[in-house]
């Protein structure tokens, strides 16, 4: 786009937005920030007008150096996140999680940018994409104005934007109890896409009335006017039609043959892969507006499910976003405007900081395409991209993996996504081959992330940041998890040996 740094514009200041501006301006890029909070036009979920302001939730997550949350922090620390720095100073007591004060955060953020000679923020609404200049990002997440959507809509041409009020949970693939379910497509077509789980016709009342009861989270009142699709419809929703209705729904169980019986089950409940790897399994037809807690217990209800690890519970909440896998490139640019950006909660992340960290990429896509280390259409994105292997490959990943496009559903960091570690080979004598648990396999691919993402720092000649806040949290919460440990370990050894405790 020529030798001289082009001005860059950027739509929304949540937190990518914020993140992404940041970034941009330091690397010496004029940058202007365009927020309609503070024209006189709002959304239904803000309060103030400072930047990057928390709408639900005032955490970001696990800090914990053993999570996948937590190794997004991490990394994110690596590249510089200031919001991730605000976040810190803004830091509050919330266990193993970084829980901010809301005012103290945003009014970090908002300093932050103030302060920057290199960012100018406008106060108004932009009501079409054509009065954006190029290059540009838009970061308005899922709150996006109506005619803001109706004008990305008819750049993409077709239903790209989703109002989707609820979502099913996600089950990690080791967890599935294959002894009771199999792998099958209805009618035994070949394909053995699926993974189902039986139901008795006792089980499947049980489980229905398990379900009516169960606590659920009410929509918010700017929620309540929001259409349900059939498509992905609550199972409560559902439910209201009455108790057989998920039978005659997604629990049919119609051409799906138990091999254990040879015939079909009352009901079943299908699991359909989520990611390439096969890590990961979405329960079809089960968005739920249950609270968490009862998620777990109730979904462990069904057969099969017993022990599931679930990588993401099921929620309830208008959202809009893109196909991303059908509409963008691997760099978050449209498809028909190499130069038109997305970033945050639109593109399909889910999670305040998930979404601050696609700012923070797409800071570094949008410089790598002006200076040509790009392609207009990202066929070379490996070559600038965070490796596959961290946790910020890995949400890339995620959202372009084009076998989601079909069935795209906002996601989060979870070890799903992150390559798996394979078991050890079996021995040549013939014994049974040492399966590693789930601890361990995910301590390796936290290894594998950190390896990776410092070597391709040191490649793109990225120096570590001179602070280390989240590895010391990380270092702190596992203090006190060993020293609860040994406590509890001294507190049975003193009761095994008859002392008092």
């Amino acid at each position: 786009m020529g030798s001289q740094k082009p001005t860059i514009h950027i739509v929304g200041a949540g937190l990518a937005g914020s993140e992404c501006a940041l970034q941009l301006a330091s690397k010496g890029y004029q940058v202007v920030l365009i927020e309609m909070r503070g024209s006189g036009v709002s959304t239904p979920a803000h309060k103030g007008e400072d930047f990057a302001e928390l709408v639900c939730s005032n955490s970001f997550g696990s800090l914990a150096g053993t999570s996948a949350p937590g190794e997004l922090k991490w990394e994110a620390e690596q590249l510089g996140s200031q919001v991730l720095q605000a976040a810190f100073e803004a830091r509050v007591p919330a266990g193993q999680a970084l829980g901010m004060d809301r005012d103290v955060f945003a009014a970090a953020v908002t300093r932050r940018i103030r302060e920057n000679e290199n960012i100018r923020v406008e106060r108004r609404e932009i009501r079409s994409l054509d009065e954006v200049p190029r290059p540009c990002v838009i970061a308005t997440g899922p709150l996006t104005s109506g005619p803001l959507a109706e004008s990305m809509a008819s750049h993409f041409g077709d239903q790209f934007l989703y109002f989707f009020d609820a979502i099913a949970p996600i089950v990690a693939q080791e967890s599935i109890n294959m002894n009771v379910a199999w792998r099958a497509d209805r009618w035994d077509k070949g394909t053995r896409d699926y993974i189902n789980c039986p139901l008795s016709k006792k089980e499947y009342f049980f489980f229905i009335e398990e379900m009516k009861a169960a606590k659920k989270i009410e929509a918010k009142d700017f929620e309540k006017d929001t259409p349900y699709f059939e498509s992905c419809m609550p199972i409560e929703a559902m439910l209201e039609r009455g108790d057989l209705t998920p039978r005659f729904g997604p629990m049919s169980a119609k051409g799906l043959t138990d091999p254990r019986t040879g015939n079909w089950p009352f009901a079943v409940v299908q699991l359909r892969q989520d990611n390439l790897a096969g890590t990961a399994y979405n329960m079809v037809g089960f968005q739920t507006k249950m609270a968490y807690a009862d998620q777990k217990r109730v979904f462990r209800l069904i057969p099969g499910l017993e022990d599931a690890d679930f990588l993401k519970l099921g929620s309830i909440h208008r959202n809009l976003y893109i196909n991303t896998p059908k509409r963008l490139h691997r760099d978050l640019s449209s498809q028909k405007d190499p130069y038109l950006f997305f970033a945050g909660q639109i593109t399909g992340v889910e999670g305040y900081f998930e979404s601050t960290c696609m700012g923070l990429m797409v800071s570094r896509f949008l410089d790598a395409k002006i200076n040509g280390r790009l392609a207009p259409n990202a066929a070379n994105i490996e070559e600038v991209a965070p490796p596959r292997e961290s946790a910020f490959g890995s949400l890339l990943d995620a959202i372009t993996d084009p076998m989601r496009a079909d069935h795209f559903q906002p996601t989060n960091i979870n070890f799903g996504h992150m390559p798996q570690i394979a078991d050890a080979p079996a021995p040549t004598d013939g014994s049974r081959p040492r399966r590693l648990d789930k601890t361990t396999k995910r301590s390796m691919q936290i290894g594998n992330a950190r390896s990776a993402l410092r070597s391709w720092m040191s490649a793109q000649g990225l120096e570590a940041p001179r602070t280390a806040a989240v590895e010391q949290a990380a270092a702190d919460l596992q203090a006190i998890v060993d020293a609860a440990a040994r406590a509890e370990a001294e507190t049975k050894m003193a009761a095994r040996e008859g002392q008092p405790v």
